[in-house]
């Protein structure tokens, strides 16, 4: 490994160290959308079942949104602190898109367009017959994948974030008009700490993992 890679590799560790959720922001510090869309467009290479990408994103960054966003999420302060709230939606129908995004194998030349066609077909069938309630679940796994990714690359451009589960999705969806086939999973807020977060504690590793069996 080269002296270049060792201290990427040491930059991401740290990143990994300090990343911590943050309640109380700087309500000063406005992250611009260029950047905000350079952060979402950086996440987007997190994995997804079938690669179909389900998640969805509203940013919500202008100051009467965010009130009315406040007490749907619980009144929780950093809602109109931090510079940003972005809300993680799960796409039912996204397995329609299947089709535009294999396209693109066959132009990079991973696939032909014969088995491109029978693919898609086959995702369309499978993930078509599944129901809304499978299809959000599967959604669910995927959103959580592209939310890490995405808090990192944050704490990474020197920003922090609080990914927020306490709000009431129902009143979400009403209150920002969110079309039918998207379910809002997961709000984030992201902006720059007002104070230096604190660690939190974790269980040892030792504590969370069994090698082969779950027998002592």
């Amino acid at each position: 490994m080269s002296t270049a890679e060792t201290v990427n590799l040491n930059d991401f560790y740290t990143v990994l160290r300090e990343r911590h959720s943050v309640r109380a922001y700087d309500p000063s510090v406005k992250i611009s959308r260029e950047e905000l869309k350079e952060m979402l467009e950086l996440s987007l290479s997190a994995p997804s079942s079938s690669n179909l990408q389900p998640w969805r994103f509203l940013v919500i960054d202008e100051d009467e949104l965010k009130q009315k966003l406040l007490p749907i999420a619980n009144n929780q302060q950093q809602v109109v602190e931090a510079s940003a709230v972005i809300a993680v939606l799960g796409d039912l129908k996204s397995y329609e898109q299947a089709d535009a995004i294999y396209s693109q194998s066959v132009a990079m030349g991973a696939m032909t367009e014969e088995v491109k066609t029978n693919f898609v077909e086959r995702l369309q069938q499978m993930y078509g017959g599944l129901g809304d309630e499978r299809l959000h679940q599967v959604n669910l796994l995927d959103a959580g994948l592209i939310s890490m990714q995405l808090m990192l690359i944050a704490k990474a451009k020197g920003y922090d974030t609080v990914p927020m589960a306490g709000y009431n999705p129902e009143k979400f969806a009403e209150v920002f008009e969110v079309p039918e086939t998207l379910k809002p999973i997961l709000l984030i807020a992201i902006g720059k700490a007002a104070k230096p977060a604190h660690a939190t504690p974790r269980l040892g590793v030792d504590q969370v993992t069994s090698w082969n069996s779950f027998q002592s």
